[in-house]
């Protein structure tokens, strides 16, 4: 008996992709170009022209332009364009396109407002307020739901290994982008995240550093595994290898975000994890890199005369350099001379504007000419921006090599016996590395030209051609084709099970104690051992199932959301129970006062933690520095958390009582008055402006549900508190020369703040042979304690 198969033919939904392309390229031009200024600003001063033109307002659009306006709207480009022909259907819903497209540009454009007027989280990647965060889930679900549903009715039953990347990056950043924003909101413009300190740190860099995995990483190697093999008309060089690819790569990247807070506060067992987890990202990054590599075999001809394939090869080829600096910067060793330093600038921007930049100028140039049927308006113009582009980079990302690495060793040098600080002034290390920042403009601006002459020849070419939406016949599949796979046939099967029990014995080896771990290590090598035996002896089973899972989205969906998620959980949920008072036992932050409060979040505001940590690392050289090294418990009530991620100020944990009132005053009016060399930008308008009494009373209430041991106020009563230490802070001022300032500016706010930084309380703890409180001795102050390379809070 044969069965006849009907045909249809479909128009696929190009014209989103159009809107997606052309945003990319303009939004990537206008984040490039914020880029180059505030690089700028950094070598001179005086482009800080206006309180919403300073560093610290414009740093979170260039990042937020770069990576949500500019690669994102790239993605979804590559996404529409290659699942409609991967599934060999039209999108399900050209109305849930358009929401998507014209719903994510309000959310780039309100992140354009909002950020330069000081409206921020105050958090890396996730500055944006809670309005507009709460909008960027509304178009995900948008996009999820278009995807999925087409999915569900496409007429190809197997899904091919780009749809698996798609896949893991819509979940994940999801799952990501909720947890980490979790939030109260204080007004229509203000919020506190529910996460405080540590636990705060841990959430944030666990969404960071995979927000870098699923938004910058895993939809991009999708775009690679469909346009590059379209591009040089080679298929790709090993399927297999793509499966270990992907895996590996969802399960494994969501355990490493620990490795950005090494040598801080944060549980040593948890660094050590990132660690572990980050140097087993060296293999499967590069098994990627290598599949797309070897893609060109019998095609490398098209290396010299194609400028989409120069550009693919070369983004593959940064992405394996970045993949290999990454694990190579989560080495504890190596991330004490890194960490805060350019070398992690140069590191982002590597991948950035090699991995990311390259891969969508490739696939722009692959795409506008059968976008709009015509050709290239001029290859040698792609050519020579790729060149441009290419130059750019290696000038950008080898001068902040450079420079991170004379600002390493110059901040950690120490004298023969290390009891003093070779460069104890830490200015000198920013005059050291003007030339570089100097060179770093250079680079960026060679960027920015190559991208200008990329819009102006795919404008070119739009100019010449005319809109087309490719047709193409399709045999439609029925139902029973895909998608029939159970829940029993995805969990109750020997891959399943022999990866939770692999799983189970590694959690075991991190987590008992010792004895008991190498008990586990050794179970987990024997079971190792055995699995692989039972894998050569049923391997077809295996295939078999695998094989039927890719007929299958939701099961496939399924596994790839518990890949990602069983990470997170085991390393945040310890921390809820750790971030706690009762559970702190070396000292707990001071509460701030509702003037202090104000302060802060003028602090944030400003963007002061771009430029500043407060973090003194459990490192000899830090403690020289900047005094004794900050505990788990001097944060447990920040909300959010400034650990910092970048000096190029000093830290500041311990500034609080360190200078006069007056020092801040001059400080802040301008910095060349305290610091000769100083690349700060002043701050005029806190003099004049008042800060915010009148949400002050609302924002200690949600504080206070948070679980800060706040005492019940009333509104006039925590008005009248700022007030008088207001009226305080102003007459230490006059007595110190400086008349004038008056009690609810800005800057009378933001100085209480500062000199509240680095106080703490020694808590209590009952002496159980006696049933009398003890004062837990600790020094009080800045010193280099014995065994100070060790972590406050350890296995």
């Amino acid at each position: 008996m044969t069965t006849t198969t009907s045909k249809i033919t479909i128009e696929f939904d190009d014209k989103v992709v159009r809107q997606f392309m052309l945003a990319s390229i303009i939004w990537g031009i206008v984040g490039m170009l914020a880029g180059v200024f505030i690089a700028s600003q950094l070598n001179f001063h005086q482009l800080n022209v206006a309180s919403w033109l300073t560093f610290g307002r414009l740093r979170p659009l260039h990042t937020n332009a770069v990576i949500f306006a500019f690669v994102g709207n790239m993605m979804f480009a590559g996404i529409y364009y290659s699942t409609q022909r991967l599934c060999k259907a039209r999108m399900a819903s050209d109305l849930l396109s358009k929401i998507h497209f014209w719903g994510w540009q309000l959310i780039i454009v309100s992140a354009a407002i909002t950020l330069p007027l000081g409206l921020t989280r105050g958090q890396e990647y996730a500055e944006l307020i809670w309005p507009i965060n709460i909008a960027v889930a509304l178009i995900w679900v948008v996009f999820a739901v278009n995807f999925f549903w087409t999915l569900a009715k496409r007429n190809e039953p197997s899904l091919y290994v780009a749809l698996w990347f798609y896949i893991s990056t819509i979940i994940t950043i999801a799952l990501l982008y909720i947890v980490n924003h979790l939030s109260i909101p204080t007004s229509l413009t203000h919020s506190y995240s529910v996460f405080a300190g540590v636990q705060n740190a841990l959430v944030q860099w666990w969404y960071g550093h995979n927000a870098v995995a699923f938004f910058l990483t895993t939809p991009i190697l999708g775009i690679m595994y469909y346009f590059l093999p379209k591009a040089v008309e080679r298929p790709v060089y090993s399927y297999r290898l793509s499966i270990v690819h992907f895996w590996s790569l969802v399960f494994i990247y969501i355990w490493a975000g620990p490795h950005h807070l090494l040598n801080t506060a944060l549980p040593k067992w948890l660094q050590m994890l990132g660690m572990f987890f980050s140097l087993m990202l060296w293999a499967p990054s590069w098994g990627g890199m290598l599949n797309g590599l070897l893609t060109l075999r019998g095609a490398w001809d098209k290396l010299r005369t194609d400028p989409v394939v120069k550009f693919f090869i070369a983004a593959v080829t940064f992405y394996g350099m970045s993949t290999f600096e990454g694990p190579l910067l989560s080495i504890r060793a190596v991330n004490s001379l890194s960490h805060y330093s350019d070398w992690t600038i140069g590191h982002v921007h590597s991948g950035a504007m090699g991995w990311n930049g390259f891969m969508a100028a490739g696939m722009f140039y692959w795409l506008t000419p059968r976008l709009y049927g015509t050709k290239l308006h001029s290859q040698s113009w792609a050519n020579f921006h790729f060149w441009l582009g290419l130059i750019g980079i290696l000038v950008y990302v080898g001068s902040m090599w450079v420079s991170g690495i004379m600002q390493g060793l110059m901040l950690n040098a120490t004298t023969p016996d290390g009891t003093a600080l070779v460069y104890p002034n830490f200015i000198d290390t920013l005059t050291s590395i003007r030339a570089m920042m100097g060179f770093r403009i250079i680079g960026g601006s060679l960027y920015l030209v190559g991208m200008i002459l990329m819009a102006l020849n795919i404008w070119i070419t739009i100019r010449k051609g005319k809109a087309v939406n490719e047709t193409r016949e399709v045999a439609v599949i029925e139902r029973h084709q895909r998608d029939t796979m159970g829940l029993k046939e995805t969990f109750l099967n020997d891959p399943i099970a022999c990866m939770f029990a692999g799983l189970i014995l590694v959690l075991a080896w991190l987590f008992l104690p010792p004895g008991a771990d190498i008990a586990a290590l050794i179970c987990a090598g024997i079971f190792a051992v055995l699995a692989v035996k039972r894998f050569q002896k049923s391997h077809h089973r295996w295939s078999n199932w695998y094989e039927s899972l890719l007929n299958n989205w939701m099961p496939f969906t399924v596994l790839t959301f518990v890949a990602v998620a069983l990470g997170g959980l085991i390393q945040i949920i310890p921390t809820v129970m750790v971030n706690r008072a009762q559970n702190v036992e070396d000292r707990i932050q001071q509460v701030y006062t509702p003037l202090e409060l104000a302060g802060r979040d003028i602090y944030v505001s400003e963007g002061c933690y771009n430029c500043h940590s407060q973090m003194i690392r459990t490192m000899l050289p830090d403690v020289l520095r900047y005094g004794d090294y900050s505990r788990l418990g001097e944060s447990i009530y920040d909300h959010p958390f400034q650990w910092g991620s970048k000096r190029t100020g000093p830290d500041l944990a311990r500034e609080g009582g360190k200078y006069p009132h007056s020092w801040h005053y001059d400080h802040m009016k301008d910095p060349r008055l305290i610091s000769v060399g100083s690349n700060m930008p002043p701050y005029p308008h806190l003099f004049d402006e008042k800060y915010d009494q009148k949400t002050l009373w609302s924002k200690i209430g949600v504080l206070t549900k948070l679980g800060v041991p706040y005492p019940a106020m009333t509104e006039t009563e925590v008005k009248t508190k700022a007030v008088e230490q207001g009226i305080q802070i102003a007459k230490e001022l006059e007595a110190q020369g400086r008349p004038g300032a008056l009690p609810d500016t800005k800057i009378v706010a933001l100085i209480s703040y500062l000199q509240k930084l680095g106080k703490y309380d020694v808590p209590q703890v009952e002496d159980k042979t006696k049933g009398t409180p003890l004062a837990i001795p600790f020094p009080l102050k800045p010193g280099i304690p014995d065994g100070y390379r060790t972590s406050a809070v350890t296995k």
